[in-house]
């Protein structure tokens, strides 16, 4: 029975790690032009993204980011929707996921807009220079 479970815990710590591998090409592939780990670029860092963001949320954005950002209330978005695999978009949700810090409350305050619960967004930095 121990190495039953043993043998489970191996092969989930394994399939982590390729996924997380295959979320960072995925990454390389098609975000990094305007997405970084933990420093903000064109757009919003990972670490960022990951702490305000659920998976669901993160997938929408990928792969529909014009109405992801209606409904949480951005007058622009400049990212495009990008066709990925199911394993790619799963891939590339886990990897974001990964740089979610450790001292992000889950009790975020949830607000709601247009009949959908969604956690405080990160700032769009679109309708903050609007607003100059």
């Amino acid at each position: 029975m121990k190495k039953i479970i043993v043998t489970f815990f191996v092969i989930l710590t394994l399939s982590s790690l390729l996924q997380a591998e295959s979320g960072k090409k995925v990454f390389e592939t098609y975000c990094w032009g305007c997405h970084h780990q933990t420093a903000v670029a064109f757009g919003p860092s990972f670490s960022e993204i990951a702490s305000k963001r659920t998976a669901e949320e993160i997938q929408g954005m990928i792969t529909d980011p014009a109405s992801v950002s209606k409904v949480f209330g951005y007058k622009r978005n400049a990212m495009p929707a990008f066709k990925l695999t199911p394993e790619e978009l799963k891939a590339i949700t886990a990897y974001i996921l990964l740089f979610k810090s450790a001292d992000t409350k889950e009790t975020n305050t949830s607000k709601e807009r247009n009949g959908t619960i969604v956690k405080e967004p990160y700032p769009n930095i679109a309708v903050k220079k609007e607003n100059k």
